[in-house]
């Protein structure tokens, strides 16, 4: 038998360095976030900006992240629970919900630095990539491009999703570049591209942003299988929506966004109950008058005592029986 050299040994093992722990559980691809956070080291705090779509098993969430040393920073975030106050109840996590995710997170972001004005954005959704040229030869994914104030630019973080061709991250990278956020993209990975011809309709691309492609399901279930259409598709019944309405309906929540994208303020304790919650902490002024009310009732109970007890003693004496002097009789 050949001498076998072991690789694996103790010294090995010794040096084996463990990977970090969202490494290990595969939720994080570091090779990737590496590139999208690294900047260069003459601009100093001017981090790069992610746009974070992410997807639950009901709701898209956006955010866009910058990050820090200790950490990740979320500027501005937007999820597709949100769209319910917009009209749209149902589909929340369909393309057409993760464009309109996209562009509601944009036009948030935007008015909170104030370029909302100044980048209005796509308000017709066409499919269409649009991208200017600058002076300097820098492409921009925005309409117009104003000298003085430069578009929010952002990079796209899928995480670990797969970037299919018409896969909904995309819809959500659509929708934030319509709103008005410079977002480097190209038109290979949304419906419409076809890998074989090299060609892109942009007209397969804005029917999905229009939830074309589920007034098509919806057809096409309830020439077949009309019993299964009505359990499947029950929330768009109870909202009266049917097949041809969803364009003119997802209009209209564009329309909304648009016109306020502004987070609903909500109380923290509105389902809290306030019986048993946890006073507010009192002023220097009000512990002051707490206890000098609390002395005042302590000298008030020590006269009432006092009063009690000469009262008391009144009533004893007039309980006592007055006692008659006797005179000892002789005894003679």
């Amino acid at each position: 038998m050949p001498f076998v050299k072991v690789v694996k040994n103790k010294a090995y093992f010794k040096r084996f360095q463990v990977k970090f722990r969202r490494r290990r559980e595969g939720r994080t691809d570091y090779r990737q976030r590496h590139k999208l956070i690294t900047q260069d080291k003459n601009k100093y705090k001017s981090p790069k900006y992610r746009l974070v779509v992410r997807f639950t098993n009901r709701y898209v969430i956006c955010q866009i992240v910058f990050s820090e040393i200790d950490g990740d920073k979320v500027l501005c975030s937007a999820n597709s629970k949100e769209l319910i106050q917009h009209g749209l109840k149902v589909g929340l996590k369909n393309y057409a919900a993760a464009y309109a995710t996209g562009l509601l997170v944009a036009r948030r972001l935007l008015k909170k630095v104030g370029l909302d004005e100044t980048y209005n954005g796509v308000e017709e959704p066409t499919g269409e990539v649009v991208s200017t040229e600058g002076e300097d030869g820098r492409t921009f994914f925005v309409p117009e491009v104003d000298e003085a104030k430069r578009p929010f630019r952002c990079l796209l973080d899928v995480g670990i999703k797969n970037t299919t061709t018409g896969a909904r991250v995309f819809g959500a990278m659509k929708g934030a570049s319509d709103g008005g956020l410079d977002i480097p993209h190209n038109h290979k990975r949304f419906p419409g591209y076809s890998r074989d011809t090299k060609q892109f309709e942009a007209d397969v691309h804005k029917s999905h942003i229009f939830g074309g492609h589920v007034a098509d399901y919806m057809k096409t279930m309830e020439e077949d299988d009309e019993e299964n259409y009505k359990k499947h598709f029950k929330g768009y019944h109870d909202e009266d929506l049917s097949a041809d309405d969803l364009e003119e309906h997802l209009e209209k929540v564009h329309a909304s966004i648009r016109e306020n994208p502004d987070a609903e303020e909500k109380d923290a304790f509105a389902d809290f109950d306030r019986e048993h919650a946890k006073p507010k902490k009192k002023t220097l002024e009000q512990r002051k008058a707490d206890v000098a009310a609390k002395k005042q009732s302590f000298r008030g109970d020590e006269k009432e005592e006092d009063a009690m007890e000469e009262v008391e003693a009144e009533e004893e004496e007039e309980e006592k029986p007055s006692v008659v002097p006797t005179t000892k009789a002789s005894s003679y």
